[in-house]
């Protein structure tokens, strides 16, 4: 089991952050900070597969552990970025244990599984064999499933039961707007927020999730909330510059 996965199985702490640039210069720039992972954002920013060729190719040649949310389940969505590299998926939309079943099925070798070529990346371009690629494949692969439609509430304990899930990703803002609310701080968010944690504590699934106010940050750990994403590079570079204009600003007005 790589050491990713086994930090979320025993849910330790851990940091990462989305890339929403489709450049490998973010990638590579915040590959250097030594974040426990990235997340390339293809379902919500721009990324082709060339894109996510690039970036995460900046992330393997600084050792930096990455993830993909793809845009869909797809077969061929899910086989292009593992095969590109990436050491897992963020899944949107998992609604049912089926569904997560088959995005499970799709990520691994193997009878009606993920395709095998041995000219990927991933499979370090013909020079590893192929046991070894399986091996591979069968100990790193992340699964995350993303949890943010209210159709999923009514199957979760079925979808935390699930063999080779690693960890559930509550998409809080697509459940703050399913509940027919504007402000992620809610009661009925948080009390949604909140069961679904308890629900994946009480079958030992991993949980994780994105926060704006990073004043949460202890409450959520207390929960035994792990994966945290928090952030992007978009985030950073608009609060650097922010950060700018008011120090000119003060410095000009004396």
């Amino acid at each position: 089991m790589s050491q990713f996965n086994q930090a979320l199985a025993d849910k330790a702490p851990l940091l990462g952050t989305f890339i929403k640039t489709p450049h490998p210069h973010n990638t590579e720039v915040l590959s250097q900070l030594g974040f426990n992972t990235l997340c390339l954002d293809a379902e919500h920013a721009p990324f082709g597969r060339a894109d996510l060729d690039s970036c995460i190719l900046a992330a393997r040649a600084n050792q930096q552990h990455v993830i993909v949310r793809i845009p869909n389940d797809h077969h061929d969505t899910i086989l292009n970025a593992l095969d590109l590299g990436a050491d897992g998926i963020v899944v949107p939309h998992v609604k049912t244990p089926q569904q997560l079943e088959k995005v499970i099925a799709n990520s691994y070798y193997g009878h009606n599984g993920r395709g095998y070529a041995g000219s990927t990346r991933m499979a370090s371009y013909t020079t590893s064999a192929i046991d070894k690629n399986l091996a591979h494949n069968k100990a790193n692969t992340t699964i995350i499933a993303q949890i943010e439609d209210l159709d999923a509430l009514d199957c979760l304990d079925e979808i935390c039961e699930v063999e080779g899930l690693h960890c559930l990703f509550i998409g809080r803002m697509d459940l703050t707007v399913a509940l027919g609310e504007t402000n992620p701080n809610a009661p009925i968010v948080i009390e949604t927020v909140e069961k679904i944690v308890a629900t994946a504590n009480k079958y030992g699934v991993t949980t994780g999730m994105f926060i704006a106010n990073l004043d949460e940050l202890e409450q959520w750990l207390e929960q035994k909330v792990s994966l945290f994403l928090l952030g992007s590079d978009h985030s950073f570079m608009l609060a650097g510059a922010r950060n700018l204009q008011a120090r000119f600003e003060q410095a000009k007005n004396g």
